[in-house]
C-alpha cells in the first residue's frame, strides 16, 4: 500500500536562479511513502529526459514499485533546459538533504537515503553520487545543514562519459551547445568515483542505440578500481527508455534491484 502527499518546493520561497515564477521553475518533491510505521530506507527518483524534459514513466510508476519493497521514494521534479549545470545537480542535492531534514515526518531513516535515475537522470543520479557534499553546519537553512551524498545509487541506463559514447544531446541541453571543454570533463562521472561513491546498481541492455552500454560499463569499472560494492546487470536487448520494462525480459532488473537492496540493507528479504 502506498500513501502520497502533497508536493513540496525544494525552495518554499523561490529557487536560486529562477528563470521565472512558473512550474517549471520551481522544483518540487512529491513523496510516496509505504504504510507501516518505519522507519524505512527512502529512494530520490529522478525520471530521465536528456535534461530537456521528465518521462513520466521513470517517475510515479517507479516510486510505487518501491514502495512495494517497503522502501518510501520522492519523485523530484528538477529543473531542465533552459536550465543550465549546475542547477540541475543543485536540485538533486537539495532534494536529497530535504529527505532527510523531513526524515522523522516521512517515517524516514535519514541513514538510508539513495537516489535511482534513468538516462538522463541517471546522469543526475550519479553525479549525485560522486560529486557531493556533507552539508552545511553553520548554514541559516537547516536544510542545508544536511549530507547531499546518497547512501546508495541506481543507474538505470544512465548517461555517464561525455567521450566517444557519450549522449551528446545530454550534454548540449545541459552544458549549451556547444558544450565547454572543461565541464564536458568535469561531468564525465566514470573520472569522479573515489572511495566514497557510494554502493551502486547499474543496469542496461547491450543493445541501447541511444546511450551505449560502455557508459554502465566505464562507470563500473570505475567503482571496482576505488572498491567501491556495486552490481551489473547487462540485458541482451532492448530499447533505451524502458522504465519498469514491464513484460520486458529486461524487466528481470526490478526483481535483481531488490534482492540488491535487501543486500546492502536497504529493505527487509
Amino acid at each position: 500500500m502506498t500513501s502520497t502527499t502533497d508536493s513540496l518546493y525544494l525552495w518554499p520561497d523561490g529557487a536560486p536562479g529562477a528563470l521565472g515564477d512558473g512550474s517549471e521553475d520551481r522544483p518540487r518533491l512529491t513523496p510516496f511513502l509505504p504504510t507501516g510505521d518505519g522507519p524505512f530506507a527512502a529512494v530520490v527518483v529522478c525520471p530521465g529526459g536528456g535534461y530537456g524534459g521528465r518521462a513520466p514513466h521513470e517517475g510515479a510508476p517507479v516510486a510505487q514499485w518501491l514502495n512495494t519493497l517497503g522502501v518510501a521514494a520522492f519523485v523530484l521534479d528538477y529543473r531542465v533546459a533552459p536550465y543550465r549545470y549546475p542547477v540541475p545537480q543543485n536540485d538533486a542535492r537539495r532534494a536529497m538533504r530535504l529527505v532527510r531534514a523531513h526524515a522523522e515526518a516521512w517515517r524516514v531513516d535519514a541513514g538510508r537515503v539513495g537516489i535511482l535515475g534513468f538516462s538522463a537522470g541517471g546522469h543526475l543520479a550519479t553525479s549525485t553520487a560522486t560529486l557531493f557534499d556533507f552539508g552545511d553546519p553553520a548554514a541559516v537553512d537547516p536544510i542545508e545543514r544536511q549530507p547531499s551524498r546518497p547512501d546508495a545509487l541506481i543507474a538505470c541506463y544512465p548517461v555517464i562519459s561525455s567521450g566517444p559514447f557519450g549522449h551528446f544531446g545530454s550534454f548540449q541541453n545541459l552544458l549549451g551547445d556547444p558544450p565547454p571543454a572543461e565541464l564536458l570533463q568535469a561531468l564525465s562521472l566514470e573520472t569522479r568515483v573515489t572511495a566514497q561513491t557510494p554502493p551502486s546498481f547499474l543496469w542496461s541492455t547491450s543493445d541501447d542505440g541511444a546511450v551505449p552500454v560502455e557508459n554502465s560499463l566505464f562507470f563500473a569499472q570505475a567503482l571496482h578500481a576505488h572498491g567501491v560494492p556495486y552490481a551489473l546487470h547487462i540485458y541482451p536487448s532492448g530499447p533505451h527508455g524502458l522504465g519498469l520494462a514491464e513484460g520486458h525480459p529486461a524487466g528481470a532488473w526490478t526483481r535483481n534491484c531488490a534482492e540488491w537492496l535487501a543486500e546492502i540493507g536497504f529493505r527487509v528479504p
